[in-house]
């Protein structure tokens, strides 16, 4: 049994045979939610951002997989499974930098697998074998939110002013966050003094997303542009950091939405705690170190135009680097649903992810 978390705010859910999204583009402004029935849909809000942050992809990745198999309704097991993985490698091509969607496509494939040797030849139990998975991933991943957000909880000094960057809260998982769930619960134990959150640039994601999701919930926050962190900082009025993850390598190294790394290294500049909140599926042994995080390049328009309208000359060159990485010595500790973490990195990482495959 999953706790209830304190937040109503459901970014993804399964409804009767499709997906109900809440479309992130058009927050917050509207309240859309959209209903997925296909597997390529799927793909296409998971690109373009109607769903969006790392663990919440791992979701939506698994939902569109049982979406693709629920599709396919003749034919034998080796076809069934052949029809799975070409939707899984459409679904992972979405977002390169964010492991838990792969992560959440590989968990799956193995079920299909497995079921598929079980199965003989009949296919009809398959997708409903699938399903079950995907709501374990949604299932856990709102359970380990809200560990994360009490062992980060307990790292917040008491009257703390906490910034955070980007949106790692209820809208980027199955609920509650990683780096907000952290917020969350300092700000229920009335740990927390003041709030300030970026505007995230280009797309905004802390103005449009974690501002709202904040006051959604009663917690009021002060929003800044990107650019305004270090005076604050340097104001002496922040008195810790927490910002979520799409990958951590093996070293501890952090892939996060870009401008992360410059917080970090204002914080380390001025004494100030820099904690990273994610759940352990976020951890890729396989990379060593931020370098080998494949980082997203976004098109041009989303840093030349704000919702539609042109704010850059025509031809202009764009970078549109969607990432960042903060090397493992500017992170003070990282948050995951079974505890804090801190350096050595590499060996304690390893560690702890042999642990978790070992109880699972």
């Amino acid at each position: 049994m999953v706790p209830m978390s304190s937040t109503k705010i459901r970014p993804i859910e399964w409804r009767e045979g499709r997906v109900r999204l809440l479309d992130q583009t058009r927050l917050p402004g509207e309240v859309v939610y959209l209903d997925i029935t296909d597997y390529r849909d799927m793909a296409q809000a998971i690109k373009t951002l109607q769903v969006r942050g790392a663990p919440a992809l791992g979701v939506a990745g698994a939902y569109g997989l049982v979406l693709a198999a629920q599709a396919i309704t003749a034919g034998d097991c080796s076809a069934f499974l052949a029809s799975v993985k070409k939707a899984a490698v459409e679904l992972r091509a979405t977002r390169p930098t964010a492991v838990n969607l792969g992560w959440a496509l590989d968990r799956l494939l193995r079920v299909a697998d497995q079921g598929a040797r079980e199965a003989v030849g009949a296919i009809h139990e398959l997708p409903l074998r699938l399903l079950n998975e995907a709501h374990r991933i949604a299932q856990e991943d709102e359970a380990g939110n809200l560990a994360i957000g009490r062992h980060g909880a307990e790292l917040v000094p008491q009257g703390a002013s906490v910034l955070t960057h980007c949106n790692a809260g209820a809208l980027a998982t199955s609920a509650y966050g990683t780096a907000l769930g952290v917020v969350r619960a300092a700000w229920e134990q009335g740990r927390i003094r003041r709030v300030f959150n970026t505007e995230t640039r280009p797309l905004l994601q802390g103005a449009r997303l974690t501002a709202w999701e904040l006051l959604q919930d009663g917690i009021q926050t002060t929003l800044i542009t990107d650019s305004m962190a270090g005076y604050f900082i340097h104001r002496g009025e922040i008195d810790c950091v927490v910002v979520g993850a799409d990958r951590i390598a093996a070293n501890g190294d952090v892939a996060n939405k870009i401008g992360t790394y410059t917080i970090a290294v204002l914080a380390a500049e001025h004494g100030i705690p820099f904690y990273v909140a994610a759940p352990t599926s976020t951890i890729d042994l396989s990379v060593p170190n931020g370098e080998a995080i494949p980082i997203e390049e976004r098109r041009p328009e989303e840093v030349t135009h704000i919702q539609g309208v042109a704010t850059a000359p025509a031809g202009v060159w764009v970078a549109n680097p969607a990432f960042d990485i903060t090397p493992h010595q500017y992170v003070t500790a990282i948050i995951t649903e079974k505890g804090v973490v801190r350096e050595p990195y590499q060996e304690r990482l390893r560690r702890l992810v042999g642990e978790v495959q070992a109880a699972g």
